[in-house]
C-alpha cells in the first residue's frame, strides 16, 4: 500500500509517495488546476495500490478532492495539527512542501480511522449560507455602530435603545429627525440608514433560504429542543457528514464537549476539554442554555447534577455531552433517511 501526501495551496499542490514504512519513494509538484490533476494521476497509476491523505483545508483542496473521488481514487483527510505533530517528530530539519507532504503521509499511516472525502453536497451550501450571513451581520452591527457616533455628533444623548437598529419603525424614525439636520455628519448618517436597511434585508433573505434548506435536510436535527433553523444550520454546516464520526464519543471530542482525563492511580478525574471544533461548540452551548429556559427534562437534569455536588458551569458542560450524543443520533437519522450526504469513495 503507498499513501501519497498532499500539501495543498493556491496555485501548486506537492504530493509525496509514502510506503508502509513511512518511507518516501516518490515526490512529484503540479498546478493546482484540473490538467495538474489528471498528470498527478497519471504518476500515480505507476504505484499501485494506493490511498490519498490530504491536508484539511478545504479552502485550498475542494477541487483537488472532488477530481481524485470522481476518478475512483480513496481519500482521507488529515487534521492540520497531526500533521504539524507527526512534522515535529521527524528527523528531517526545516520546512518545506515536500516535507509538509511526508506529514501528511506519515500520519495517515498512524491514524488508519481517519475520516473520508466526500463531495460537498447540502451540508456545504449551507456553511456558506451561514458565512455570508455572519458576515452580513457583522457588516451591520459596524455600520450601526458608527450610526450610533454620528447621531451622537449631532445632538448629545441622541441614542436609539440597545438593539433596535434594525427595526423598521426605528429606523423610519431616525430619518425622520435627520430631515432637519443639512450637514456632512447628517448625510453620512443617511447613507448609513440606508446601508443598514440593504443589509437587513439581504440577512434576512439568506436567513429564509437557511430554514428552508435546513428543514430539507435536518428535519430529526431540528425536533431537538432549543435547535432552531439558524443552530441546527451551524451543526449541519460544520459537521460536514456525521459519517466521518464512527462513534458519538469521537463527535463529542471533535464538538469539544468530551471531558480530558487527567489523572493517574487510583483516583479519577478529568478537566474542561478547551479544545475541538468552538463553532460547535457555541452551538451546543445555545441548545443547552435555551432548553434549561424551556425544556423540562433538562431542568430536571441540571437539578440532578446540582444535588450531585456539581456547580453549575459543570452541570452545564454534563448536559452539553448529553446534548452531543442526542445530536450525533438524529444527525445520523438525517442522513439515511433523507440522503443527504454526497457521494462516497469508490472503493
Amino acid at each position: 500500500m503507498i499513501v501519497f501526501g498532499v500539501d495543498a495551496h493556491k496555485r501548486t499542490h506537492t504530493v509525496v509517495a509514502a510506503n508502509e514504512a513511512g518511507a518516501q519513494v516518490g515526490c512529484l509538484m503540479v498546478a493546482a488546476t484540473t490538467e495538474g490533476h489528471l498528470r498527478l494521476l497519471r504518476w500515480a497509476e505507476a504505484f499501485g495500490l494506493r490511498r490519498w491523505a490530504v491536508e484539511d483545508c478545504r479552502q485550498l483542496s475542494r477541487l483537488l478532492e472532488a477530481d481524485l473521488i470522481r476518478a475512483g481514487e480513496r481519500v482521507v483527510r488529515v487534521p492540520p495539527k497531526m500533521m504539524a505533530n507527526t512534522r515535529r517528530r521527524a528527523r528531517s530539519r526545516g520546512k518545506s512542501d515536500p516535507i509538509d507532504a511526508l506529514a501528511v503521509a506519515r500520519a495517515a499511516l498512524a491514524e488508519p480511522d481517519l475520516p473520508a472525502a466526500f463531495l460537498d453536497g447540502p451540508a456545504r451550501q449551507l456553511r456558506l449560507l451561514i458565512d455570508c450571513r455572519e458576515t452580513l451581520i457583522r457588516q451591520r452591527s459596524a455600520a450601526q455602530s458608527q450610526l450610533r457616533w454620528h447621531l451622537h455628533e449631532l445632538q448629545a444623548g441622541w441614542d436609539p435603545p440597545a438593539r433596535s437598529l434594525d427595526l423598521t419603525h426605528t429606523l423610519n424614525t431616525i430619518e425622520t429627525r435627520l430631515a432637519d439636520y443639512n450637514s456632512i455628519v447628517a448625510d453620512l448618517a443617511r447613507q448609513l440608514l440606508q446601508h443598514i436597511r440593504h443589509l437587513t434585508c439581504q440577512a434576512s433573505d439568506v436567513h429564509t433560504q437557511i430554514s428552508r434548506l435546513v428543514t430539507t435536510v435536518a428535519p430529526h436535527l431540528l425536533s431537538i429542543p432549543g435547535c432552531g433553523p439558524l443552530t441546527a444550520a451551524k451543526l449541519v454546516g460544520e459537521t460536514a457528514d456525521i459519517r466521518r464520526f464512527p462513534t458519538p464519543d469521537k463527535f463529542a471530542m471533535w464538538a469539544g464537549v468530551a471531558p480530558i482525563p487527567v489523572w493517574s492511580g487510583n483516583t479519577p478525574h478529568h478537566r474542561l476539554n478547551r479544545g475541538g471544533n468552538r463553532q460547535a461548540n457555541c452551538a451546543l452551548y445555545r441548545i443547552a442554555i435555551t432548553q434549561l429556559r424551556i425544556h423540562p427534562p433538562a431542568q430536571d437534569y441540571l437539578k440532578r447534577r446540582l444535588a450531585q455536588g456539581n456547580t453549575k458551569p459543570e452541570a452545564i458542560r454534563a448536559l452539553k455531552r448529553h446534548l452531543a450524543n442526542s445530536i450525533y443520533r438524529n444527525l445520523t437519522l438525517d442522513t439515511a433517511t433523507h440522503h443527504t450526504t454526497p457521494q462516497t469513495i469508490a472503493a
